[in-house]
């Protein structure tokens, strides 16, 4: 066992690497999404994925004082949660200028840059909760998205005064995409509302006890 949450439940390491397949999938989906987006092609490396207690997250950007780009959505329908794209200022200054480009829009207009981060961050998002949808057989609804460039600490502050009933754990993604030879670093945390995580490991064939 690797894991407990505080309920007392546990992960085991055929659990942890259905969640780990299943993440691969879905950062697959995403970076298929972003290409169509920026019509161009994207390199993905193999994504990471763990489970970590809230308190860990800061930790994977680099500390809480890491300057950050975050996307934050509810997600709705079968099963409940919050989900946050964390990209470093760095790499959503690039992707962002990337996006930008393809509009031909100056990247130095800081509103289009967040504009153009937010609905990325959007559609990279509804590309993950897609495949898990259809790896699943659940459905899942995104919300309007909230857009922020700060601190991580800060970023992750927000997130947690907003959450109600989730577990004390958040499954993270740790992703990075290369185009056009530059690489673009990002991690996408789901916070799962209570009981989320059971639907969804009864669904992949591996039930938590």
């Amino acid at each position: 066992m690797l894991m407990s949450d505080k309920e007392g439940r546990s992960f085991s390491e055929l659990q942890l690497d259905a969640l780990r397949e299943v993440c691969n999938i879905c950062a697959g989906n995403a970076s298929i999404a972003l290409s169509q987006l920026l019509l161009k092609k994207i390199d993905l490396s193999v994504p990471r994925a763990t489970l970590l207690p809230l308190t860990g997250v800061n930790d994977l950007v680099g500390g809480a004082e890491k300057q950050v780009a975050g996307i934050y959505l509810h997600m709705e329908g079968d099963c409940g949660g919050s989900i946050l794209l964390l990209i470093e200022k760095e790499s959503a200054m690039t992707l962002a200028g990337l996006l930008i480009k393809q509009g031909e829009t100056p990247s130095g207009d800081q509103v289009v840059c967040a504009s153009a981060l937010q609905e990325t961050g959007s559609i990279l998002l509804g590309a993950y909760l897609n495949a898990l949808g259809h790896l699943t057989g659940l459905y899942f609804k995104p919300a309007v998205p909230a857009f922020a460039l700060d601190m991580a600490g800060a970023i992750m502050s927000y997130a947690l005064a907003d959450l109600a009933a989730a577990e004390d754990f958040v499954l993270a993604i740790e992703t990075d995409f290369q185009v056009s030879g530059q690489w673009i670093g990002g991690h996408m945390i789901m916070f799962p509302d209570f009981g989320t995580m059971d639907i969804i490991t009864e669904r992949l064939g591996v039930p938590i006890e």
